[in-house]
Parts: structure tokens; sequence; C-alpha cells
């Protein structure tokens, strides 16, 4: 759908071009379009490929263990449905570590997996369980502690100080996770209250 969303609009832009007479201004932002997204790419690969090797030594070292160790009594209490050794909290922890540091696209297929699994416990039913919904409003509002890709980008664009959002995108990251389970745990309160389960 977000596709055909996007061929839409790149048609329509198209037309409005021709019958505008801008075809040459849509042709320089293509190509400089392009390039642009190639340079943010190799910028966004060489952070990525720094924090994926710090994180890989972290694992060696244990720390990430001692980590999911420290992040899965809290992970319990938000995904009572999961039970404790079953592979989708492993993957749930996994997923909330790789956004704490930034790295949504080494977090994705964590969270895909994490999303296979709770299905799984949901009896491969339509209707997303409980603990769906609440991994999904967790993996949206993630707390990140360190926005990887943010400072790649604001690095390829030379930016006088591209770490200084750490500080900003903490404290912003907190206050949206923060109301992302409060407002998960009103609805499921609401919905529990009214009889629907």
């Amino acid at each position: 759908m977000v596709n055909l969303i996007w061929a839409i609009m790149a048609l329509i832009g198209i037309c409005f071009a021709m019958f505008n007479g801008t075809m040459n201004e849509v042709n320089e932002a293509v190509f400089k379009g392009a390039k642009e997204a190639v340079t943010i790419s190799i910028g966004m690969i060489s952070i990525l490929v720094f924090w994926l090797g710090l994180t890989k030594i972290a694992e060696d070292a244990g720390l990430l263990a001692k980590l999911s160790h420290l992040c899965k009594p809290l992970v319990r209490r938000l995904f009572p449905e999961v039970p404790p050794n079953h592979p989708a909290m492993g993957y749930i922890v996994s997923n909330m570590i790789a956004n704490m540091f930034g790295l949504g696209n080494a977090a994705t297929p964590m969270g895909i997996k994490a999303m296979e699994e709770l299905k799984k416990l949901n009896g491969y039913r339509d209707t997303a369980s409980r603990s769906m919904v609440t991994f999904l409003a967790m993996n949206t509002s993630g707390i990140t502690l360190i926005p990887a890709t943010v400072i790649s980008i604001r690095m390829t664009y030379h930016s006088a100080s591209p770490g200084e959002i750490i500080g900003t995108t903490l404290v912003a990251s907190t206050i949206s996770t923060i109301g992302a389970i409060l407002i998960d745990r009103y609805y499921y309160w609401k919905r529990a209250r009214g009889g629907k389960r």
C-alpha cells in the first residue's frame, strides 16, 4: 500500500511538472536526491558498522547478557502473558537493547522475530494480543541512549557537534516510552473493566 502511495505521488509530481514546464528542476532534484541518498547510506553504514562492532564486543564480554538480565524483570512485568523462558522474551529484550543504542536497522530483524513468536503464543489469530500491542508501543517509542543513526546523518552533513542531541533524545524518548506504557496500560485496564478480553 505504501509503495502504491509513493508511486501515485511521484506520478502526480511528474505530471504537474510537465504541465508547469518545470521538468528540468524535477530532473535536477532526482539526481541530487539520488546522490544524497548514496552519501547518507555510506555515512550510515560506517556508523552502524562501528556500533554493531561495539555491540558484538559487548556481547562477547558478557555485557549484553548482564544488561538483558537487568532488563528481564521489567520486561516480565510489561509482558506478563509471555513465559519467562520463551524465545519471544529473548527477542524482545534484544530488540529493546538495540533500540537503546539507536540501531533501528539492527533491531528490526529481532522485532520481526519477536512478533512471530508472539503470534505463535496468540494462536496465529488475526487479532493482536495484549503482548503484541505492548511490544509495538514499546518498539515505536523505545528509549534511545545513543541515537547512532541520527548522529551519522548529522556527521554526513558536517554538523559542528553531531552528538549534542544525545541528551535531548534521551529525555524525549524516555517521555515517549513512559507515555506509551501508560496509554497501553490505560486501554488494557479500560477493556478489562468493560469485560472485553
